[in-house]
């Protein structure tokens, strides 16, 4: 993909628990697998991150813990929680939804009025 897209409202949340569901990843880990599985159309800034990470422990959608990184650094590892799973199975329903009902939406053409 050639340009980045914007973020819509509430996404950030779902991009977190979809990267975080593909298996345990430390706070950068997180932004670099969002960048792999949005085709580097969706780059997150750390400061976004940081705030949503803690709001989605607080929710007890991700659970944290420390533990070493690649490069043997300390680092802090999410994971999914049950609640997280199913937030995620929610939420990524929804957006399928919305997706197909905007890809009908803007390839309605005159004639099928």
């Amino acid at each position: 993909m050639t340009g980045q897209a914007q973020l819509l409202p509430g996404t950030l949340d779902l991009l977190i628990l979809k990267a975080v569901s593909l298996g345990p990843l430390h706070d950068y880990g997180i932004l670099l697998r969002i960048g792999q599985i949005s085709d580097r159309a969706l780059l997150i800034e750390q400061e976004a991150l940081y705030p949503t990470l803690f709001r989605l422990v607080r929710q007890k959608l991700l659970k944290a813990s420390w533990g070493t990184s690649e490069n043997n650094r300390r680092a802090k590892f999410y994971e999914l929680t049950a609640a997280g799973q199913k937030r995620l199975r929610e939420e990524a329903e929804g957006w399928n939804r919305l997706a197909v009902a905007m890809a009908s939406a803007l390839a309605a053409q005159p004639e099928e009025i």
